[in-house]
């Protein structure tokens, strides 16, 4: 097993995020629609997200799909806002970031008990 420094998963997500959101942005545009369902770049790096520090095996991937799918769904605050607030490519990025953060904190405390 291949260990990895958390600065740098940090350092590397955040430069991936901001790339995101202007390719987000310009998507659309190109779309010529507010949060395009093509535009699928903020679900992945949401999923990668759920599963900071978090193990890795099939039963904990399952479970942190479930908590980001229903936390993306439910967008408990501040999702909502930024969802329905906030313009371009930062908001498709951001309120799926934060409903990841949610489903990240909740699969902490229940990979306690898997």
């Amino acid at each position: 097993m291949w260990q990895y420094s958390t600065a740098l998963f940090l350092v590397v997500f955040a430069i991936l995020f901001a790339a995101s959101c202007w390719i987000a942005g310009r998507a659309e545009e190109i779309f010529g629609q507010r949060d395009d369902s093509r535009i699928v770049i903020d679900e992945v790096l949401g999923m990668v997200a759920t599963m900071f520090l978090l193990p890795t095996d099939w039963r904990h991937l399952a479970l942190g799909f479930f908590l980001f799918r229903l936390f993306d769904v439910l967008k408990p605050f501040p999702a909502n806002v930024i969802d329905r607030r906030m313009p371009g490519g930062a908001a498709v990025m951001l309120d799926d970031l934060s409903s990841a953060v949610y489903a990240n904190l909740v699969g902490h405390v229940l990979a306690r008990f898997l």
